[in-house]
Protein backbone atom coordinates (compact mmCIF):
# COMPACT_ATOMS: atom_id res chain seq x y z
CA UNK A 1 0.00 0.00 0.00
CA UNK A 2 1.51 3.20 -1.16
CA UNK A 3 2.25 5.45 2.02
CA UNK A 4 4.62 8.47 0.53
CA UNK A 5 5.02 9.84 -3.13
CA UNK A 6 6.85 12.59 -4.91
CA UNK A 7 5.52 13.97 -8.16
CA UNK A 8 8.10 15.65 -10.21
CA UNK A 9 9.76 17.13 -6.97
CA UNK A 10 12.14 19.87 -7.33
CA UNK A 11 14.29 21.86 -4.55
CA UNK A 12 16.94 24.95 -5.02
CA UNK A 13 18.65 26.81 -2.46
CA UNK A 14 21.03 29.81 -2.80
CA UNK A 15 24.41 29.85 -1.97
CA UNK A 16 26.40 32.93 -1.70
CA UNK A 17 27.44 32.67 -5.03
CA UNK A 18 24.96 30.41 -6.91
CA UNK A 19 21.49 29.20 -6.93
CA UNK A 20 21.60 25.43 -6.46
CA UNK A 21 19.19 22.71 -7.65
CA UNK A 22 19.73 19.81 -5.42
CA UNK A 23 16.37 17.79 -6.10
CA UNK A 24 15.41 17.42 -10.01
CA UNK A 25 11.79 16.40 -10.99
CA UNK A 26 11.98 13.22 -8.95
CA UNK A 27 8.93 10.79 -8.71
CA UNK A 28 8.76 8.09 -6.49
CA UNK A 29 6.40 6.33 -4.25
CA UNK A 30 7.10 4.28 -0.85
CA UNK A 31 4.57 1.40 0.22
CA UNK A 32 4.34 0.76 3.70
CA UNK A 33 6.00 -2.28 5.24
CA UNK A 34 8.83 -2.19 2.95
CA UNK A 35 11.95 -0.70 3.10
CA UNK A 36 13.98 1.71 0.30
CA UNK A 37 17.72 2.59 0.10
CA UNK A 38 18.86 6.07 -1.33
CA UNK A 39 21.89 5.96 -2.73
CA UNK A 40 24.69 8.08 -4.62
CA UNK A 41 27.66 10.02 -3.77
CA UNK A 42 28.31 12.88 -2.08
CA UNK A 43 25.95 15.97 -3.31
CA UNK A 44 24.12 13.85 -5.19
CA UNK A 45 20.83 15.41 -3.29
CA UNK A 46 19.92 12.14 -1.38
CA UNK A 47 20.15 13.52 2.02
CA UNK A 48 17.71 16.90 0.49
CA UNK A 49 15.61 14.23 -1.03
CA UNK A 50 15.06 12.58 2.67
CA UNK A 51 14.47 15.48 4.40
CA UNK A 52 11.75 16.65 2.13
CA UNK A 53 10.24 13.60 2.99
CA UNK A 54 10.33 14.26 6.42
CA UNK A 55 8.72 17.38 6.39
CA UNK A 56 11.71 19.49 7.32
CA UNK A 57 11.23 21.77 4.21
CA UNK A 58 9.18 21.83 0.78
CA UNK A 59 9.86 21.33 -2.28
CA UNK A 60 10.64 24.03 -4.66
CA UNK A 61 8.41 22.84 -7.14
CA UNK A 62 6.26 19.59 -7.49
CA UNK A 63 4.47 17.99 -4.47
CA UNK A 64 4.87 15.27 -1.90
CA UNK A 65 1.94 13.57 -0.34
CA UNK A 66 1.46 11.22 2.65
CA UNK A 67 -1.52 8.74 2.45
CA UNK A 68 -2.72 10.92 -0.44
CA UNK A 69 -2.39 13.93 1.32
CA UNK A 70 -0.41 16.97 0.20
CA UNK A 71 2.43 18.02 2.24
CA UNK A 72 2.00 21.60 1.91
CA UNK A 73 -1.62 21.23 3.32
CA UNK A 74 -0.36 19.28 6.63
CA UNK A 75 1.05 20.73 10.14
CA UNK A 76 4.51 19.32 9.71
CA UNK A 77 5.84 19.75 13.15
CA UNK A 78 2.61 16.97 13.91
CA UNK A 79 3.96 15.00 11.29
CA UNK A 80 7.37 14.62 12.55
CA UNK A 81 5.98 14.40 15.76
CA UNK A 82 3.40 11.68 15.54
CA UNK A 83 3.86 9.98 11.99
CA UNK A 84 7.06 10.32 10.59
CA UNK A 85 10.67 10.09 12.45
CA UNK A 86 14.35 11.00 11.52
CA UNK A 87 17.58 8.58 12.63
CA UNK A 88 20.96 10.30 11.82
CA UNK A 89 24.15 8.46 11.52
CA UNK A 90 25.22 10.83 14.40
CA UNK A 91 22.75 9.60 17.10
CA UNK A 92 21.62 12.67 18.55
CA UNK A 93 20.59 11.23 22.08
CA UNK A 94 20.03 14.23 24.59
CA UNK A 95 23.74 13.30 26.67
CA UNK A 96 21.72 14.51 30.39
CA UNK A 97 19.22 12.02 30.33
CA UNK A 98 19.37 8.04 30.39
CA UNK A 99 18.84 5.77 28.05
CA UNK A 100 14.98 4.89 28.97
CA UNK A 101 14.60 9.23 29.46
CA UNK A 102 15.70 9.42 25.54
CA UNK A 103 13.11 7.12 24.42
CA UNK A 104 10.41 8.41 26.87
CA UNK A 105 11.18 12.16 25.23
CA UNK A 106 9.05 11.42 22.00
CA UNK A 107 5.95 10.00 24.21
CA UNK A 108 6.27 12.69 26.83
CA UNK A 109 5.77 15.62 24.01
CA UNK A 110 2.66 13.23 22.80
CA UNK A 111 0.94 13.68 26.35
CA UNK A 112 1.19 9.74 27.03
CA UNK A 113 0.93 9.43 30.83
CA UNK A 114 4.31 8.82 32.52
CA UNK A 115 3.59 5.47 33.90
CA UNK A 116 3.11 4.01 30.16
CA UNK A 117 5.99 5.81 28.82
CA UNK A 118 8.53 3.87 31.01
CA UNK A 119 6.92 0.85 29.97
CA UNK A 120 6.56 1.49 26.29
CA UNK A 121 10.56 2.64 26.43
CA UNK A 122 11.63 -0.72 28.00
CA UNK A 123 9.73 -2.67 25.63
CA UNK A 124 11.21 -0.66 22.56
CA UNK A 125 14.50 -1.09 24.15
CA UNK A 126 14.20 -4.96 24.61
CA UNK A 127 13.22 -5.21 20.77
CA UNK A 128 16.09 -3.37 19.54
CA UNK A 129 18.16 -5.89 21.49
CA UNK A 130 19.19 -3.67 24.82
CA UNK A 131 19.19 -5.17 27.95
CA UNK A 132 18.27 -3.92 31.35
CA UNK A 133 21.14 -2.58 32.32
CA UNK A 134 21.32 -0.27 29.74
CA UNK A 135 17.87 1.61 30.30
CA UNK A 136 19.68 3.71 33.16
CA UNK A 137 23.17 4.22 31.89
CA UNK A 138 24.25 7.66 29.71
CA UNK A 139 24.31 7.67 26.08
CA UNK A 140 28.03 8.34 26.41
CA UNK A 141 28.62 5.34 28.16
CA UNK A 142 27.67 2.80 25.35
CA UNK A 143 29.04 2.31 22.54
CA UNK A 144 27.94 3.80 18.75
CA UNK A 145 25.80 0.65 17.77
CA UNK A 146 23.72 0.69 21.33
CA UNK A 147 23.54 4.82 21.11
CA UNK A 148 22.23 3.75 17.50
CA UNK A 149 20.04 1.52 18.95
CA UNK A 150 18.56 3.98 21.20
CA UNK A 151 18.09 6.22 18.67
CA UNK A 152 15.81 4.01 16.23
CA UNK A 153 13.48 3.07 19.67
CA UNK A 154 12.88 6.53 19.80
CA UNK A 155 12.46 6.67 16.77
CA UNK A 156 9.73 4.32 16.75
CA UNK A 157 8.24 5.85 20.54
CA UNK A 158 7.08 8.31 18.45
CA UNK A 159 4.24 5.94 17.25
CA UNK A 160 4.67 6.67 13.82
CA UNK A 161 5.09 4.01 11.03
CA UNK A 162 7.29 5.73 9.04
CA UNK A 163 11.29 5.99 10.10
CA UNK A 164 13.57 7.83 8.12
CA UNK A 165 17.09 7.05 8.49
CA UNK A 166 20.46 9.01 7.57
CA UNK A 167 23.51 7.31 7.17
CA UNK A 168 22.47 5.13 10.22
CA UNK A 169 25.22 2.74 10.10
CA UNK A 170 27.85 5.34 8.94
CA UNK A 171 29.60 5.84 12.03
CA UNK A 172 29.73 1.87 13.13
CA UNK A 173 31.81 -1.40 12.76
CA UNK A 174 30.66 -4.16 10.46
CA UNK A 175 28.99 -6.34 13.22
CA UNK A 176 27.00 -2.88 14.65
CA UNK A 177 26.42 -1.77 11.14
CA UNK A 178 24.93 -5.82 10.43
CA UNK A 179 22.53 -5.52 13.73
CA UNK A 180 21.04 -2.04 12.83
CA UNK A 181 20.54 -3.10 9.13
CA UNK A 182 18.61 -6.65 11.19
CA UNK A 183 16.75 -4.58 13.04
CA UNK A 184 15.15 -1.82 10.25
CA UNK A 185 14.89 -4.65 8.11
CA UNK A 186 12.53 -6.34 10.57
CA UNK A 187 10.78 -2.81 11.58
CA UNK A 188 9.67 -2.98 7.37
CA UNK A 189 9.06 -7.05 7.01
CA UNK A 190 7.61 -7.56 10.51
CA UNK A 191 5.90 -4.67 12.29
CA UNK A 192 4.97 -3.02 9.01
CA UNK A 193 6.84 0.43 8.91
CA UNK A 194 7.94 2.15 5.78
CA UNK A 195 11.56 2.36 6.26
CA UNK A 196 13.59 4.54 3.95
CA UNK A 197 17.63 4.92 4.47
CA UNK A 198 19.89 7.29 3.22
CA UNK A 199 23.16 5.07 2.84
CA UNK A 200 27.10 4.98 1.13
CA UNK A 201 27.00 1.40 2.02
CA UNK A 202 26.45 -1.45 -0.64
CA UNK A 203 25.77 -4.19 2.02
CA UNK A 204 23.47 -1.83 3.53
CA UNK A 205 21.80 -0.97 -0.17
CA UNK A 206 21.24 -5.08 -1.39
CA UNK A 207 19.67 -5.68 1.87
CA UNK A 208 16.59 -3.40 1.00
CA UNK A 209 13.41 -4.25 -0.93
CA UNK A 210 14.13 -1.56 -3.86
CA UNK A 211 17.41 0.90 -4.65
CA UNK A 212 16.87 4.47 -5.91
CA UNK A 213 20.47 6.13 -7.32
CA UNK A 214 20.64 9.72 -7.25
CA UNK A 215 22.96 11.06 -9.27
CA UNK A 216 23.56 15.46 -9.73
CA UNK A 217 19.77 15.90 -8.24
CA UNK A 218 18.36 12.87 -10.30
CA UNK A 219 16.67 10.14 -8.95
CA UNK A 220 17.09 6.88 -10.88
CA UNK A 221 15.58 3.70 -10.14
CA UNK A 222 17.61 0.36 -9.27
CA UNK A 223 16.27 -3.00 -8.83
Amino acid sequence: MEKIRAEQVSYTYQTKYQKVQAVKNATCSFEQGKIYAITGESGSGKSTLLSLLAGLDLPTSGEIYVDGEPMRGKNRDIYRQKEASVVYQAFHLLPLLTVAENVMLPMEMNKVPRTERRERAIQLLHSVGLSDDMYEKFPKMMSGGEQQRVAIARAMAAGGKILLADEPTGNLDSKNEQNIVDILVSLAHEKDYLVIVVTHNQMVAQRTDMVYRMKDGVLLQQV
